[in-house]
């Protein structure tokens, strides 16, 4: 008997495009919700197009948008509205990142939509929030992790800022929309109390929520973190270190005990038992003298040879993956984290498994992403019970995707 999916039965309307509202409801759809995603008639969402394009498709598309349905809808239309608003009485959770004030302006605003369906949950995604006073200000993820305090600490002390190297920000944000649905989606069903509600996720707001003791530490010592590079201050021994071929490894050896064990390790037993290094706090204290040990030691040797006489003695350590070392990582592979799926036009394609793995339940990963609009007759025939008249009236007002006048067009 084939198990129930962890979330059968929710169904999401995803009105957003690139990465933060697209991410969250990804991962709705890998784990069982119908996932019906609005795009725009014309061009779609524009990450279609975003960096490597094969056969006209962005291979980022088919992480993106798995397990999902597309439908077409102009949104500024009247008609692409109605359509938003018969929707709304259909599903359970809206997900959507326009600046603040879009949908409200085309109709479709929470308050408008709950009219309609009391039990919606909408999910808004933007750079600043609902409200306050930078509401209206167009914001990326770059901007919420530069003002969430994520870009200040980003790279070393001597040179200006930098970014981590993906789309941090908005990936953060796309975790707290899907725990904030299913929060309220619990308070709902679970609790029983029947009401929808709105799920407001500000970029800045998430980055800012991942720093750590920065605002205790400012607040009541005055103190400002800085850029340290690949240090981790005042948690020592924790840095990257070069090895003799070059490579580099990366030794988290703070605990007490695990200390220890590095420093006879590394040839050194007497820093083992040494007050100097007694815990955390005083080993802080003279961190460049223990990176200079440590590194002497990792200079010494290949990064292999450094990785087994580390994990023989029971010390975290590890190297710094490319992808290509991902894809031929015995671990990746053993936890299914690097999947095939079969690609029109394309073959086979690797893309990443499914996060988190659920004992009873797994996500899985079941068609990549769809064509434009792939889903307006099966979700406008089947579901709205729109008629095969009202289908091509759609199309020919632009409303809808009109597949079979684009082909015309390209062969004219």
């Amino acid at each position: 008997m084939m198990k129930r999916k962890a979330l059968e039965g929710l169904k999401v309307l995803e009105m957003g495009q690139l990465i933060a509202g697209p991410s969250a409801a990804r991962l709705f759809a890998e784990f069982g919700a119908e996932v019906i995603k609005v795009e725009n008639p014309k061009n779609g969402d524009p990450i279609r197009n975003w960096r490597i394009v094969e056969n006209g498709t962005s291979l980022w598309w088919y992480v993106q948008a798995r397990n999902k349905k597309s439908i077409t809808l102009d949104l500024r239309q009247p008609e692409g509205q109605e359509m938003v608003h018969r929707l709304a009485e259909e599903v359970d959770i809206i997900i959507e990142n326009f600046r603040p004030g879009t949908l409200e302006k085309w109709g479709i605003g929470y308050e408008q939509l709950k009219k309609i369906n009391p039990r919606l949950i909408m999910v808004r995604i933007s750079g600043y929030g609902q409200d306050g006073p930078y509401r209206d200000k167009p914001g990326f993820g770059s901007i919420g992790e530069a003002m969430g305090g994520l870009r200040y600490l980003t790279g070393y002390p001597d040179r200006p800022p930098t970014r981590v190297g993906i789309s941090i920000g908005d990936s953060i944000s796309s975790l707290y929309a899907v725990i904030g649905a299913l929060m309220a989606v619990y308070n709902r069903d679970i609790a029983k109390s029947g009401e929808g509600q709105c799920v407001d996720v500000a970029l800045y707001e998430s980055v800012f929520s991942f720093m750590e003791s920065m605002l205790p530490e400012y607040g009541h010592a005055g103190v400002i973190r800085e850029r340290t590079g690949s240090t981790l201050p005042g948690i020592t021994p924790s840095n990257t270190y070069m090895c003799k071929d070059g490579k580099f490894v990366v030794i988290g050896a703070n605990g007490d005990g695990i200390f220890k064990r590095l420093m006879v390790t590394i040839g050194l037993p007497e820093f083992a038992d040494d007050p100097r290094f007694e815990s955390n706090k005083t080993r802080t204290d003279h961190a460049e003298l223990l990176d200079k040990k440590i590194e002497n030691w990792t200079k010494s040797l290949d990064l292999p040879e450094v990785l087994e006489k580390l994990d023989k003695a029971g010390v975290p350590a590890g190297s710094i993956y490319s992808i290509e070392d991902i894809v031929n990582d015995a671990h990746y592979q053993a936890r299914g984290m690097i999947k095939e799926i079969e690609v029109e036009g394309i073959g086979k394609l690797m893309v990443p498994g499914v996060v988190p793995k659920l004992s009873e339940t797994p996500g899985e990963i079941e068609w990549a992403g769809p064509e434009l609009g792939q889903h307006d007759e099966e979700i406008f025939l089947q579901k709205l019970k729109l008629t095969e008249e009202q289908i091509k009236l759609l199309k020919e007002k632009g409303i809808i995707r009109n597949k079979d006048r684009e082909e015309k067009t390209v062969k004219n």
